[in-house]
């Protein structure tokens, strides 16, 4: 586990910026049902969604970078970018690892969401968050924004992320209706979380970098995370390709 005491430390910790950002949720009671209430609330509404052919909403997490905790890279100047591997701005490190490219297929309605865009984030190999984890506040990387194309699509260059304590492995993104939506953190369309599957993780994870995943991985897993646990068919990517080539994670976002 990373030193940052903050790491993700699992729904009861997100809850908070989750009802921020989900006010439909309401305050049902007081402080003492409002975990509760809360957790049933948003479980019921991603399932309906579910149903209704969307992908889950989930938390963003406590380091989303969208000004809703902090600090906020979306209305920086370069954010817009296909590889988030490198800094921008007031960053200058580049993360390493596997390489990693991410094919997001944005749907609304079962067509095509040209000109959606979405904001991508994830840890590093180390399981850092750039802009928030010791080490690299000053940082940038593994962070940025594509418009969708005519099929619906972005794609990200980026490299695959570190399993921390507590979470399984994971991307988290945002859907906006438009890119200029995105760029002013404007309001989204769609808040969600992309999973691995196990046997990639632990075949990128026995390679050099990943040493500290090794053990994370074997403490978690799909069906007790905190996000994933109550359905992640949904949100499992398909991989293809291998640790020398790197990989290609896709994954359909019906919003």
């Amino acid at each position: 586990m990373h030193a940052d005491d903050n790491h993700d430390r699992g729904l009861a910790f997100d809850l908070p910026g989750l009802l921020d950002r989900r006010g439909a949720l309401g305050l049902l009671g007081g402080a003492v049902l409002l975990g509760a209430v809360g957790c049933a609330g948003e479980a019921g509404s991603s399932a309906a969604r579910a149903a209704a052919g969307e992908i889950p909403d989930e938390t963003t997490g406590p380091y989303p970078g969208d000004g809703s905790n902090g600090p906020n890279i979306l209305t920086q100047s370069g954010v817009v970018r296909q590889d988030i591997r490198a800094g921008f701005g007031s960053g200058s490190a580049t993360a390493e690892g596997v390489p990693l490219t991410i094919e997001l297929t944005v749907t609304d309605d079962g067509a095509p969401y040209r000109g959606a865009a979405v904001y991508l984030w994830h840890c590093d190999r180390e399981g850092r968050y750039s802009m928030y984890s010791e080490g690299v506040t000053g940082e940038t990387y593994l962070r940025g924004v594509q418009e969708a194309d005519a099929n619906g699509l972005v794609r990200f260059t980026s490299v695959f992320p570190g399993a921390y304590a507590g979470r399984w492995p994971h991307v988290h993104f945002e859907v906006y209706g438009s890119l200029a939506e995105a760029t002013k953190a404007g309001e989204q369309v769609k808040t969600s979380q992309l999973a691995f599957p196990e046997d990639v993780c632990t075949t990128v994870y026995a390679t050099s970098g990943y040493e500290q995943s090794v053990t994370n991985l074997t403490r978690s897993s799909l069906e007790d995370d905190n996000v994933f646990g109550d359905g992640y068919e949904s949100q499992l990517a398909t991989l293809s390709g291998d640790v020398s080539g790197g990989y290609t994670a896709r994954l359909a976002v019906p919003v």
